[in-house]
C-alpha cells in the first residue's frame, strides 16, 4: 500500500533517526494503554467494592446496577468514542489527553459489575491470558512485512455485527447467542489487535510534528486499549467462572 512504500522510503532515508523516532512514538502509545488500563482497573475495583457489603447491593450500587442510571453507565463510553471519532481533528492534543482519561475511568465504572459475576481469581487469571495473547498478536502486527490492511473490511463487519448482537442480547439474555457473540468477539479482536497495531505504525510516516505525534500516539492507544477491553471481555465470557 502506498503508506507502506512511504514508510519504507522514508525509513532508507533517516536511518537509525527513524528507526527512533519510531521506537518513541510506539512507546508511546503502549504507554498511554497501559496507564489507561490501569486507571479503569483500579476505577472498576474500587466502585465494585464500594457497591457490595457483606454480600449484599449498598446503596450505592444499587443506583449504579439496578435503577435506569445503569444505561447511561453502559452506553456513555460507546457515546465517547463516537465524540473522540467525530471531533479529534478539531482537539487540542491537550483536550484529547483528558477526554482519554475521563474515558479510562468512565470504562472502570462501566466494567465494575464483573468483579460481582466473576470471582477474582478467575478474572485475574483470564487478564493474564488476555495480557500474553494481545502481546504476541500486537508483537506480529508491529513486525510482519504482510499488508494487514485487506483483513479491515472483514474486521469491521464482525465489530459491527458483534456490537448488534451484544446490544440484542441485553434483552434477550440468550446463553447460546452469547456464547456465539464471545467467540467471534474474540475472532475479531484478535484480528483487529495485529491490524491496528501496523496502522499506528504507518501512520507515523504522515507527520512527525509534536501536536501531531500525540494526537496519533493517543488515538492510537485508544485503539489498542478498546481491543485490549474487548479480548478480555471476550474472554471472561468464555472462561470466567461465575460467583
Amino acid at each position: 500500500m502506498d503508506l507502506e512504500r512511504s514508510y519504507m522510503a522514508r525509513a532508507a532515508a533517516k536511518g537509525a533517526e527513524f528507526d527512533q523516532g519510531l521506537r518513541s512514538y510506539m512507546l508511546g502509545v503502549y504507554n498511554y494503554m497501559a496507564t489507561a488500563l490501569a486507571v479503569t482497573g483500579f476505577v472498576a475495583l474500587a466502585t465494585a467494592m464500594m457497591s457490595v457489603s457483606d454480600g449484599q447491593l449498598t446503596s450505592f450500587g444499587q443506583m449504579l446496577f439496578l435503577s435506569p442510571l445503569k444505561w447511561v453507565i453502559m452506553f456513555a463510553p460507546l457515546g465517547m468514542v463516537f465524540l473522540f471519532a467525530s471531533r479529534v481533528d478539531r482537539m487540542a492534543a491537550s483536550t484529547l489527553q483528558t477526554l482519554f482519561w475521563v474515558y479510562s475511568v468512565l470504562m472502570g465504572v462501566s466494567l465494575a459489575s464483573i468483579f460481582l459475576v466473576y470471582t477474582g481469581e478467575s478474572i485475574a487469571r483470564v487478564f493474564f491470558v488476555t495480557a500474553a495473547a494481545f502481546a504476541g498478536l500486537s508483537l506480529f502486527g508491529y513486525t510482519t512485512k504482510r499488508d494487514l490492511s485487506g483483513m479491515a473490511t472483514f474486521l469491521f463487519m464482525g465489530l459491527i455485527g458483534v456490537v448488534i448482537a451484544s446490544v440484542v442480547n441485553l434483552f434477550l439474555g440468550s446463553t447460546m447467542l452469547q456464547f456465539m457473540i464471545s467467540v467471534a468477539g474474540v475472532v475479531v479482536f484478535a484480528g483487529l489487535t495485529a491490524y491496528d497495531t501496523q496502522r499506528i505504525k504507518l501512520m507515523y510516516v504522515a507527520g512527525e510534528d509534536g501536536e501531531v505525534t500525540t494526537k496519533k500516539s493517543i488515538m492510537g492507544a485508544l485503539s489498542l486499549y478498546l481491543d485490549f477491553i474487548n479480548l478480555f471481555l471476550m474472554l471472561l465470557s468464555l472462561f470466567g467462572n461465575r460467583e
